[in-house]
């Protein structure tokens, strides 16, 4: 089969340290949002099988089938959206699940329309690589930032990291993921957790529908998985290269509308186990369509497919492969996400500030992306746009000289 003779020691790895790095740093929120609206354990383990299957299937079929690295994650900004809104207007489990479906059946619109993926071509390439920029610039913050708990951790992958790009390019992040390893092993220890193997199972609960709950519920979850997950998503993609149409030879990209329709239709079937939204991936798609994955583009599908076959065990085994999961100290997940997403920051700021004339609007995107700034409840990434857009409005509207 091509995808073993295609998959490599860096692509596994990327994937599962995409899956790392995704899960344990947003899984308690998840975990709120689900108590906020009184799930029981049984229905919290069902929220985690339906999540971890859906963006399993979500993400591995369509990487094989067209061999391009298709990456969809939970929403976590609708997540603590949804932790929000549930404490504080009084609903139920029924009322979330019927907020759910509505919510995916906004996000099959948009996918169907097309109208998304027509927006985001309206978008400049400066101020979408800006974007992607600023989103991803946060985690890289955040692994320096670790050095303040975890010095020696934070110092030790660090020259591993360099050491490995300086020797073996390819097995940079594989090898610095093992010295952190070993360096947790042999000093401060991983997590103690209670392990317990066993399936998970999911728990069906019977959608009720309100015009509350779509106001309350299913708008701003909409409204935020669009503004701060797809549109992110949309950039990491075209930043990777793997847009419309390739600059190498012109070959068909990733077909942004499908998989947003297609994450709405998985989303709706699944919601009444627990699926409150999937989306296409930012942080975790930076990590596996890099050059850290694999150095040809052609076979980065590899890594987000081990990220997806990995989200599917999550799924049946979620209890005891999250356990696994948030064992690994919080410092050395932050190090690795940091370090792996170095050579995407990097590339997506030459992009952004290489023209002049667009230079001062992506600098605004992306330090406003970067600010984290939440107004109206909607995060930084969409008011990122807008600024830069406006920017742009400004300097540019009516000037001749503007090609």
């Amino acid at each position: 089969m091509r995808f073993f003779k295609d998959l490599s020691l860096s692509s596994f790895t990327a994937g599962f340290v995409a899956v790392l790095v995704g899960f344990t740093s947003s899984v308690a929120i998840v975990f709120q949002a689900a108590q906020a609206f009184g799930a029981s354990p049984g229905v919290m383990a069902s929220w985690m099988w339906a999540i971890g299957i859906g963006m399993g299937v979500c993400t591995l079929v369509p990487s094989i089938w067209w061999r391009k690295p298709v990456m969809v994650a939970w929403s976590t900004p609708g997540a603590a959206v949804l932790a929000s809104a549930g404490l504080a207007g009084g609903f139920g489990m029924a009322d979330a699940v019927g907020a759910f479906m509505m919510s995916a059946a906004l996000v099959i619109v948009a996918g169907w329309t097309g109208w998304f993926e027509h927006t985001m071509k309206r978008i400049p390439v400066a101020v979408a690589a800006a974007l992607l920029a600023g989103v991803l610039a946060r985690f890289g913050l955040s692994g320096f930032a670790a050095a303040q708990t975890a010095l020696p951790l934070v110092v030790v992958m660090l020259c591993a990291y360099l050491v490995g790009k300086r020797l073996l390019p390819r097995y940079a992040v594989p090898a610095t993921l093992l010295a952190g390893i070993v360096m947790v092993a042999f000093t401060t220890g991983f997590h103690k957790t209670d392990l317990q193997w066993a399936l998970t199972y999911p728990v069906w609960v019977t959608p009720s529908f309100s015009p509350a709950a779509f106001a309350s519920l299913s708008l701003p979850l909409f409204i935020v998985t669009m503004a701060s997950q797809n549109l992110p998503g949309v950039a990491a993609i075209r930043a990777a290269g793997f847009g419309d149409e390739r600059a190498r030879g012109g070959d068909a990209g990733i077909p942004i509308s499908k998989v947003i329709t297609m994450t709405g239709v998985v989303t709706l079937l699944l919601a009444p186990f627990g699926a409150f939204s999937l989306n296409l991936s930012a942080i975790t798609a930076a990590i596996c369509m890099g050059p850290e994955a694999h150095r040809d583009p052609d076979k980065r599908y590899t890594a987000a497919s081990a990220c997806g076959a990995i989200y599917i065990l999550i799924g049946i085994f979620g209890a005891t492969i999250i356990g696994v999961l948030t064992a690994f100290p919080k410092e050395l997940v932050a190090a690795i996400a940091g370090l792996a997403l170095l050579s995407t920051i990097a590339g997506a700021l030459k992009v952004a500030l290489e023209n002049e004339i667009d230079r001062e609007a992506a600098i605004i995107t992306f330090l406003v992306t970067l600010s984290g700034v939440v107004v109206a409840g909607i995060g930084s990434a969409l008011w990122g746009v807008f600024a830069g857009a406006l920017a742009l409005a400004v300097q540019h509207y009516g000037n001749p000289r503007r090609h």
